[in-house]
């Protein structure tokens, strides 16, 4: 037998029991070797390899495979406890690593990760690991208000952290920057994290003051700069927007058509001031609609590598906060000659579709224009005129009125069609919070959605599903908004969910269909499992996102889609235009599509990123905002519903769409266990029982604004339905388990990664479904929805 051959059996043989160790007899015995000259051979060639370090031996001189390293990089998450999780791939379990492996990462940091433990098959336990390089820092810079001290030498006082993924830290300032006042709101760059000698100390070196704690809005304008979102035009990019005319030269309309006879109306809220779309509708004589989706020719004005370009790259979209808009663009292109303001000439990226009865797109032309809008129209008015037949309204917009009955008839057709095809429609309230001129929330108002704001969301996803249909045929380089299909493995979890309640599904997880899952919600429809239901769906599906390669929007059945309508307001649909026009003007020939190829996956990339920054400042904001309102109202008593079952309580949401959490150290009538298949909290005695979707009355206990934090009691336990839920337990009654009371209280305050919607429907904001983390509180009043809120259909503002 020669030495290589000998090896490789061994390798093999090791290879398939890599986590178990062998005596040389048992290795003799596994690999059917006999007689004294092959054990000899046998014991050399162990210790051969032991030299080489193909295997290693324990205090027993039992030989066991030496694996190689893995190692993973992925975003670490910690709890208050010292462990945390890294995540690495969305399709696979989290890795745990225990206190003494986290290398003092904060949540947020990107980190690699050393697999020590491989997670075992078969079982839902996941990998164990531990962190041996921290790659990018999550915090840079932290904002907060500065306290002078003298405590601690070397230190000229500390910063007052509100973020709560924070709130363990203490933020030091050495005087080696400014030296702040008390009360000043400060960027302090951090000089030095957390280590094994001050494993909770961070310090600083105060950059700049913003202001102070004091300042109206500062409260907002800290969050803003601790998501490090920019908020102040640099002086080179407010002069070049300034050279720009207000008003459309005659050179610009050169080359473009003019449709200025065109009926178009904008049709918006009535605060927006960044009209970006205009939309006209007539039959055509062979009964066939015509449809005029008119967008605002943004890269016009934006040219490429300009001092406007580069910012607005950097921005990638505009922020909507409760008294505020940190906008994409300079207000004098955003609210000036970019808007469609009425009855002035605006330069346009024009999509025209021919529509049939049953609402397929049979012709279109996407040109260059030269347009004007001839009413600008509120969701209000329109509603008026369509839903309430309002005769003063009528009345006073007479002359497009028929339009707008023909648009309402073409919307219902559109609708059908996307249905039919399986599109799957989430629609919740959302709220608009009212302010004061202190910035303080006075009022939170639902806002309800009409036929006017469905309709537009109809037509700006024809004109998007048009175009991105349009290039990926023409297979050219683009910019494309994906949201693909869902993991089998979490779909398959979710339908063995539903079996719960009765529903069967039709086909097969690994192939799974919009229209299967648009079919559970139907037959869950107005019944007290829905919200349960809807939830879990949107926690198995993946997050959208912008990529360079057409892979179709799976939420909304939609096998080519991108963002065109909305340019003003976020950079990929921008970056359509401008490849828009770059192709009518260059062709699609090889030189045309070398010009950008290489460019769009960061572009994609970029901005799918600074879309996520985006939406957690205005979640962030929403949430603080709403937390403030309820701090008036400690005491009060609320009709809510429960929307969340974890170990360590409810997550219950008011009508007014306010969040907050029962911890289950609150619900003293039983004790509480957690019935994780069923989403359930079942009272070991009284068997009451708390699911999704539950109707509960609870009172406000405490509020916590700078953590956001809204913590409610349960009123009326006993009117709770009761179950046999819980499993069969051969334990006495007093029998706790691993179930503790306040379980999991160390960082049981979730974080908010789980709840933004992806339906991606007016211009197509809403894309970041719930992932399923519960490592924490989540952030108040974000509901299913993509908060702030962009809302369920992502309308614009």
């Amino acid at each position: 037998m020669s030495e290589a051959n000998l090896q490789e059996q061994i390798l093999t043989f090791l290879q398939a029991h890599p986590d178990r160790t062998y005596s040389v007899e048992q290795l003799t015995d596994e690999l059917h070797f006999t007689g004294a000259t092959a054990f000899t051979f046998l014991v050399k060639e162990l210790a051969n390899m032991e030299r080489k370090k193909l295997v290693s031996t324990d205090d027993h001189d039992h030989f066991k495979l030496v694996q190689e390293t893995k190692t993973v990089e992925g975003s670490f998450h910690g709890n208050d406890k010292g462990f945390g999780f890294v995540r690495y791939d969305p399709d696979l379990p989290d890795i745990y690593i225990n206190p003494d492996n986290t290398q003092f990462a904060i949540t947020g940091d990107d980190v690699a990760v050393e697999i020590i433990r491989p997670a075992r098959p078969g079982s839902d336990r996941g990998p164990e690991g531990k962190i041996v390089s921290i790659v990018k820092r999550n915090y840079t810079q932290i904002v907060g208000a500065y306290t002078p001290s003298t405590d601690e030498a070397g230190f000229i006082g500390s910063v007052a952290i509100k973020d709560k993924k924070l709130s363990k830290y203490q933020l030091l300032i050495t005087d080696q920057g400014l030296h702040p006042t008390e009360g000043e709101v400060i960027i302090a760059e951090v000089a030095a994290y957390p280590d094994a000698q001050h494993p909770t100390r961070m310090i600083g070196i105060a950059k700049q003051v913003i202001g102070s704690v004091d300042d109206p809005g500062m409260d907002v304008l800290q969050v803003v700069y601790q998501h490090d979102v920019p908020s102040v035009f640099p002086e080179e990019v407010t002069d070049e927007a300034n050279r720009i005319p207000d008003y459309v030269t005659d050179e610009e309309k050169v080359g473009r058509v003019d449709i200025t006879d065109q009926p178009l109306v904008t049709i918006d809220g009535a605060e927006s001031k960044d009209l970006d779309d205009a939309v006209v509708a007539w039959r055509l004589p062979n009964g066939n609609f015509h449809l005029g989706v008119h967008i605002a020719d943004v890269s016009h004005y934006v040219t490429e590598n300009s001092e406007l370009d580069r910012e607005a790259f950097k921005r990638g979209t505009s922020v909507y906060l409760t008294d505020r808009v940190i906008p994409m663009l300079p207000r004098r292109l955003s609210n000036g000659i970019c808007s469609l303001n009425p009855d002035v000439e605006r330069l346009a990226m024009s999509c025209e579709m021919e529509i049939d009865q049953t609402g397929e797109i049979v012709n279109h032309k996407i040109f260059q224009s030269v347009i004007r809008s001839h009413a600008r129209m509120t969701y209000d008015a329109v509603n008026q005129i369509l839903e309430a037949h309002d005769p003063k309204t009528r009345e006073k917009y007479a002359d497009l009125v028929d339009m707008f009955d023909t648009m309402g008839d073409l919307h219902r057709i559109l609708y059908k069609h996307r249905r039919h095809r399986g599109a799957i429609d989430f629609d919740d309230n959302e709220a608009k919070i009212i302010v004061d001129e202190a910035g303080h929330p006075i009022d939170i108002q639902l806002r309800v959605r009409g036929l006017a704001e469905r309709m537009i969301e109809s037509f700006m996803l024809a004109a998007n599903e048009t175009v991105a249909k349009n290039y990926s045929q023409l297979k050219v380089p683009f910019i494309y908004r994906v949201h693909e299909t869902p993991d089998s493995d979490r779909m398959l979890s979710f339908f063995e969910f539903v079996t719960n309640f009765g529903v069967s599904v039709k086909g097969s997880s690994k192939d799974v269909k919009p229209k299967m899952l648009q079919d559970v919600l139907k037959k869950v429809a107005g019944k007290p499992e829905e919200a349960m239901v809807s939830v879990m769906m949107l926690r198995s599906m993946k997050q959208a996102r912008y990529a360079d390669q057409s892979l179709g929007h799976f939420g909304l059945a939609a096998p080519y889609y991108t963002h065109f309508t909305s340019p003003i307001r976020r950079y990929p649909d921008m970056m359509v235009h401008r490849l828009i026009r770059h192709y009518a003007e260059n062709g699609t020939g090889e030189e045309a599509r070398a010009r950008y190829r290489d460019n769009l996956p960061n572009i994609a990339e970029t901005t799918s990123d600074h879309e996520r920054r985006g939406i957690d400042t205005e979640r962030d904001v929403d949430s603080m905002k709403k937390a403030e309102y309820m701090a008036d109202h400690v005491g009060e008593t609320f009709e809510a519903v429960v929307d969340s079952v974890m170990k360590f309580g409810l997550f219950v949401e008011l009508e007014n769409t306010v969040e907050g959490l029962v911890h289950i150290s609150t619900m003293d009538d039983d004790y509480y266990e957690y019935v994780e298949k069923q989403l359930a909290l079942v009272g070991r005695k009284t068997k009451r029982t708390f699911r999704i979707g539950q109707p509960v009355k609870v009172q406000l206990m405490r509020v916590d604004k700078d953590q956001r934090e809204v913590d409610f009691k349960l009123l009326n336990p006993e009117e709770a339905p009761k179950t046999d839920l819980l499993p069969k337990r051969e334990h006495h009654d007093n029998y706790r388990g691993n179930n503790r009371r306040g379980g999991n209280n160390g960082n049981y305050r979730r974080n908010g990664n789980n709840n933004n919607r992806n339906n991606d429907h007016r211009g197509g904001n809403n894309n970041n479904h719930r992932n399923g983390n519960s490592n924490g509180r989540r952030n108040n009043n974000n509901h299913s929805t993509n908060n702030n809120r962009r809302s369920s259909t992502d309308r614009r503002r």
